[in-house]
């Protein structure tokens, strides 16, 4: 599960990446492991695995992980192949979700790629060019659903009803994600892989000043995007670079209360690219380790323990669970059961955010 950073040249895209990269910087429980150039594997920063960890003293610590990519810069005409386009798309496509940077700051030492500032315009040059490649991808689809749906097959009927209703739709300049869709449309939708029916959230790059409140930049940002499913986040990134740079903890929260944050922007925002990857996390509990664990949220009981080990989930008999706030109150395990919190559940258990689990299997 993969969150794409995706935004033009000088928006702030690959200084962003740089402040994940250095996520390690923030706090000793989230390093940071760089696997390529451009993709890494960033720890999400959880107050709740820090707690466990201080009641339980176990031997380590495993955070859970989202990996962030940072995707070349792109340029109008990408749809046709311009610059890095052909690249570019290839990248969105291979991921899962989308962090669109956009410039909502003035600085003249800056020079922006068309020559003033306007997120607006910058989200609509990107917004057209994934628009047109998803275009061009629904129309070669209709033209083999089409002569499918004229000998009577019912399901390529379905299948050209729900492309007409993107075509139209992408004609119109409107992304895939603000289709009203019904359930047989969605489940269809997912085939034609497009790419701006991935869920996507705007970071507003922002100065220094703007850091808590946002600007008028930010407020013409929110309302073009209030008709999309979409999340906002306003963030000063080269704020966080300054931040990142600081090793001594101290220094780093006194600059943080100066800007009036508790706590760096990148970490609100790693949080928010693994809800947006629509992600969960599970834990267990004991001396040798606590972990956090990842899971799409919806998972059963066995889908969580398979994450540990196929064998769980093969084998699967019971899971142990004890709700996280159940643990902090009672602190440990012993005397949450004897005040009656752990409960056992089965197969059809779905699992909640938080949940502190123990498997037991068979195999």
């Amino acid at each position: 599960m993969k969150a794409g950073i995706v935004g033009l040249p000088n928006v702030g895209k690959s200084t962003l990446f740089n402040c994940l990269s250095s996520a390690k910087a923030q706090s000793a429980n989230f390093p940071f492991c760089t696997i390529e150039p451009n993709l890494g594997v960033v720890n999400v920063p959880d107050p709740r695995l820090e707690k466990l960890e201080e009641l339980v003293n176990p031997q380590r610590v495993l955070p859970a992980t989202v990996e962030i990519v940072d995707i070349a810069g792109l340029v109008r005409g990408a749809s046709k192949g311009e610059g890095l386009g052909n690249q570019f798309l290839g990248n969105i496509r291979e991921c899962n979700a989308i962090m669109h940077v956009l410039r909502c700051f003035d600085n003249d030492n800056i020079v922006h790629v068309d020559g003033s500032v306007d997120p607006i315009r910058d989200k609509e040059t990107i917004d057209i060019e994934l628009q047109l490649k998803d275009l061009e991808t629904v129309e070669k689809r209709l033209e083999k659903v089409k002569r499918a749906a004229k000998t009577g097959n019912k399901e390529a009927q379905k299948e050209q009803a729900t492309l007409e209703k993107f075509k139209n739709a992408l004609e119109q300049g409107i992304s895939a994600r603000a289709v009203e869709v019904t359930e047989d449309e969605a489940e269809l939708m997912k085939g034609f892989q497009l790419l701006t029916a991935k869920p996507i959230l705007y970071v507003c790059n922002v100065d220094e000043a703007s850091a808590k409140s946002g600007n008028a930049y930010v407020e013409k940002v929110r309302e073009a995007v209030k008709d999309e499913d979409a999340e906002i986040i306003v963030l000063a990134v080269g704020t966080e670079a300054d931040i990142a740079e600081l090793e001594d903890y101290d220094e780093r929260q006194m600059f943080l209360e100066d800007i009036g944050l508790e706590e760096p922007g990148v970490s609100r925002l790693i949080r928010a690219a693994y809800k947006l990857l629509d992600l969960q996390t599970y834990f267990t509990a004991g001396e040798k380790e606590v972990r956090a664990w990842t899971i799409k949220v919806g998972s059963t009981a066995p889908q969580a323990a398979g994450v540990i080990h196929t064998d769980f989930e093969k084998g699967f008999i019971r899971a142990e669970v004890i709700k996280y706030d159940d643990y902090v109150t009672y602190e440990t395990e012993a005397k949450v059961k004897e005040a009656g919190k752990l409960a056992i559940e089965g197969k059809t258990y779905v699992v909640n955010d938080g949940d502190v689990m123990h498997f037991l299997f068979n195999v």
